[in-house]
């Protein structure tokens, strides 16, 4: 599968099949994951492979937004190691191992896997949960869970590109306020 086909045809899958994802495909998108770009090659991450049904199956118990977990056979908590951090980059871990949960997305998608991102950071008492449940040590802090496994689901691809969101040079003042008088988009209140 091509990059951008990649892109345009990921969708977050939150079902699963009863079957395994093998170890080979599993490093295959962990590769893919630390290939990502990070603020002063920093390269903060941490991945925490759970495929322990126990252990994956509590996640959901206190977060209800990781119900996808119920039916997946993998979860990667993907973590930023504040020990990596130097003082150029201090807090680009979130964007760094954002970039690597992106490509290990893509890479999920480009082999046939489903995956979704589940959030968990800044929330602390999810935080505190993760990190408790799988024994992270202080100052490895888990940003989120990704659910893996074989799709159970199928969701066709979505054009979410938007001109209007585009501004050249500076910005074009009231796109917003457009948007939310049309009902395109909501205030989420």
């Amino acid at each position: 599968m091509d990059t951008l086909t990649a892109i345009h045809t990921r969708r977050s899958i939150r079902r699963y099949i009863d079957q395994p994802v093998p170890d080979a495909l599993v490093e295959r998108i962990l590769r893919a994951a630390m290939a990502a770009p990070s603020a002063c090659n920093q390269q903060p991450w941490e991945f925490v492979v759970i495929d322990a049904p126990d252990l994956i199956q509590e996640i959901p118990r206190f977060n209800p937004a990781a119900a996808p977990l119920e039916t997946a056979p993998l979860a990667i908590v993907v973590c930023g190691n504040l020990q990596r951090q130097v003082p150029l980059a201090e807090g680009f871990w979130v964007q760094d191992c954002s970039a690597a949960i992106q490509n290990l997305l893509l890479a999920a998608h480009a082999c046939g896997l489903g995956a979704v991102w589940l959030g968990g950071y800044p929330l602390q008492s999810l935080v505190d949960m993760v990190q408790k449940l799988v024994g992270l040590p202080e100052d490895v802090i888990p940003l989120a869970v990704i659910a893996v496994g074989y799709p159970s689901e199928t969701k066709e691809a979505e054009d979410r590109f938007k001109p209007a969101r585009i501004h050249h040079n500076r910005w074009s003042e009231g796109t917003l306020g457009k948007e939310l008088e049309s009902g395109k988009i909501s205030d989420c209140s």
